[in-house]
């Protein structure tokens, strides 16, 4: 879509749209950089309230991927003002309000528009030293891979839609969702950040399309161990229900291209990483000499940290499946 288009080339935008990363980068000065995102979507859960907070935390997850810390939100908001109460479109910005609050950002405005079908979400602009800046590229040989939250999401919300369970009954699944993906303070023995090379979030295109682009530069290939991924509950059973998005089977088709020894696992388990999800976790390669560092300094703000992979030397741009 973009061919043809004559783009304005600048040496201050470090990071732009070339390379798939989660968000822009524009350096300011020598200690400083802005980086740059937005994101919104339709509601996946009934309660307006638990939407404006999964959509501001997905769309603060991009600024988090990169590195950066978040400094100012701006609300995007597609609403049927005429159809719907207006309460219900306050207790969506109260639930985007309050994870902006979480995140130590402030509201700096925002623009609506009056639309049928109802959308929320944030453009956000963080700050990132622009020596520290995280790519979804850059992972080396012998990197531990690092994922901060379950997947299944897309599952779960596909179920939810469908009425075969209720928000109450995922309610502990659906806190996930609105977790942000904090970074954990550097610890005074070491900055822990210094051990990722790369870092990327788990959103629409699923772990394994997310992942894929870790490996596109063909430098590094990467091994999962599938017994250590994990899994939001009841997101197997629901999938082997049948219960699996169109966005996963689009994932599939496009990025399946990417996997060996597939046909060596369980096909309801190979589904569920292709699964899109919903401000999903991130995933981080990390030397694996400061791994246990950085899974405790995640886990020591409440976080989930697991590892499910190695990066390795060996069939470069692929993920093989163990």
């Amino acid at each position: 879509m973009l061919a043809g288009l004559k783009l304005p080339v600048d040496e201050r935008l470090l990071v732009g749209f070339e390379g798939g990363d989660d968000a822009g980068v524009f350096r300011l000065d020598d200690e400083r950089a802005l980086v740059q995102t937005v994101d919104f979507f339709t509601p996946m859960v009934d309660d307006p309230y638990r939407f404006g907070q999964i959509a501001a935390a997905n769309a603060f997850s991009d600024v988090y991927a990169m590195g950066g810390t978040p400094l100012t939100a701006m609300n995007l908001v597609a609403f049927p003002i005429n159809s719907l109460e207006p309460d219900i479109l306050k207790q969506i910005l109260a639930g985007g309000l309050d994870k902006i609050a979480e995140a130590g950002a402030v509201l700096a405005g925002g623009h609506s528009i009056d639309d049928p079908e109802i959308k929320y979400g944030l453009a956000v602009t963080g700050e990132v030293h622009p020596d520290k800046i995280w790519r979804n590229q850059g992972a080396q040989s012998g990197d531990l891979l690092l994922l901060t939250k379950p997947l299944g999401n897309g599952i779960l919300a596909t179920a939810l839609k469908a009425g075969i369970v209720s928000e109450t009954e995922i309610a502990d699944s659906l806190e996930w969702m609105l977790k942000l993906n904090l970074l954990p303070p550097v610890d005074k023995d070491g900055d822990w950040q210094q051990a990722v090379h790369a870092c990327t979030d788990v959103t629409g295109f699923g772990f394994i399309g997310h992942l894929s682009e870790m490996v596109a530069d063909d430098q590094v290939g990467i091994t999962v161990e599938m017994s250590q991924v994990p899994l939001l509950e009841r997101a197997e059973e629901l999938c082997s229900r049948g219960l699996f998005p169109g966005g996963g089977h689009r994932n599939r088709d496009f990025f399946g291209h990417r996997l060996l020894g597939e046909d060596l696992v369980d096909p309801i388990l190979r589904d569920l990483l292709f699964d899109p999800q919903t401000s999903g976790g991130l995933l981080l390669a990390v030397n694996s000499d400061a791994a246990e560092t950085v899974i405790r300094a995640f886990n020591s703000i409440g976080a989930g940290c697991w590892p499910v992979g190695r990066f390795s030397e060996n069939n470069p741009g692929r993920i093989m499946l163990l």
